[in-house]
């Protein structure tokens, strides 16, 4: 039977199950991203090899808390902790991690951004510093300010190559693995599973340029950007399902920040992180290399994410480097623009938060002016609008 064959037997079907002829109209999604989606799938073109990922099995992480100590095993530290011993550690504060020497036998990571975004610059006094730690990874390349600001899920991931590129360019490439990249993961199911696996593949293209075959270090992260201050039950529902996103999209650390927007409580630190557990060791999804394999829908938009994203790293590069275009405002404005798209979708309820612009439907308090600037990259929650 030919591949033509196949294709009317799937449409012929799809068309009785829907009971209607023009499954096209009903069944195609637009979206901003400008990945074509089709309705559904009978082959991929060019099925992709099994995505890597360097952890074993994903580190469940949470927020240090004393009564966590005893069964967590993976935390992310703000401040000193004596005594913490054959844990996984992953550093978010600049001060603590000068102070810290590990021992051969600790596992520490480095969270801390070195690019400041609004000087344009590499703080090199602080990848120095970094460098020189016992650290498994020492440098952090933090996109997820990026995700959070609104960027397209391309954008993300060239401005990712296009800061790696600069740090090369200084530290050379052997800077390669001591990268962590810290991603956002927001509410688009299968397309942020895509992400990941496309990130995994530009990455790895990256490094042959150097003659090497390196693969990402993934941290990943729950979005703020589609969380809402008065809609805690959803909150959880949504960053449950972007922890899911994560861990089948091949991350090596997942973590889940508070689902109370506006405040934390030590129920909330506790609840956040239960969100891991219950996916984990319900659903088994930490411990696969690449669960999303095999699906053609998946495998056909992960390749349109990643040729999309090289092709904006690109553009970056022969225009100046990451560094330069952001000393121009080009950066921004390319977020802002795409952003503030987004943000009319959901004005117009294109793109649906329920609680907020659906049951019940909230009125706008904020303008698109008032909420983003197209002269700084920043953080901007969806439900400001309404808020």
């Amino acid at each position: 039977m030919s591949n033509t064959d196949t294709f009317s037997n799937w449409e012929n079907l799809v068309k009785k199950q829907l009971k209607i002829d023009d499954i096209y109209s009903i069944l195609t999604k637009e979206n901003l991203e400008g990945i074509e989606v089709k309705p559904f799938y009978d082959s991929v073109q060019k099925p992709l090899v099994n995505l890597p990922k360097i952890e074993e099995s994903t580190h469940l992480v949470a927020r240090y808390h004393e009564s966590l100590e005893e069964d967590v095993f993976a935390f992310i530290l703000d401040q000193n902790v004596e005594n913490l011993e054959e844990k996984t550690i992953f550093v978010n504060n600049i001060d603590l991690a000068g102070h810290i020497s590990p021992k051969e036998e600790d596992q520490y990571f480095s969270l801390i951004d070195v690019f400041d975004e609004k000087e344009a610059t590499i703080n090199d006094q602080l990848v120095k510093e970094l460098l020189a730690k016992q650290f498994r990874r020492n440098i952090c390349i933090d996109i997820s300010l990026h995700q959070n600001a609104g960027a397209a899920i391309y954008q993300q991931l060239g401005i990712a190559l296009a800061k790696t590129k600069e740090l090369v360019e200084v530290y050379g490439s052997e800077i390669l693995n001591k990268l962590i990249f810290r991603i956002a993961i927001g509410g688009n199911y299968f397309f942020e599973m895509a992400k990941l696996r496309a990130f995994k593949m530009v990455f790895n293209q990256l490094s042959k340029e150097y003659n090497l075959d390196e693969i990402p270090y993934i941290f990943a992260e729950t979005s703020l950007r589609n969380k809402a201050v008065s809609d805690n039950e959803n909150n959880l529902i949504r960053s449950t399902l972007e922890l899911a996103s994560a861990m089948i999209g091949g991350a090596d650390a997942v973590f889940s920040n508070n689902y109370l927007v506006d405040r934390s409580t030590d129920n909330s630190e506790e609840i956040s992180f239960k969100q891991q557990i219950v996916l984990a060791y319900e659903s088994i999804i930490n411990v696969f290399e690449d669960a999303s394999n095999g699906s053609y829908y998946v495998e056909d938009i992960t390749k349109q994410i990643a040729e999309k994203s090289w092709a904006l790293f690109v553009e970056i590069e022969e225009n100046g480097g990451y560094l330069e275009l952001l000393k121009q405002g080009i950066i921004q404005k390319k977020i802002y623009d795409y952003a503030v798209e987004e943000q009319k979708w959901v004005e117009e309820g294109k793109i649906k938060l329920i609680g907020v612009n659906l049951y019940p439907k909230l009125d706008v308090k904020k303008s698109v002016g008032e909420l983003y600037n197209e002269k700084e990259i920043k953080a901007v929650r969806w439900a400001e609008m309404f808020e």
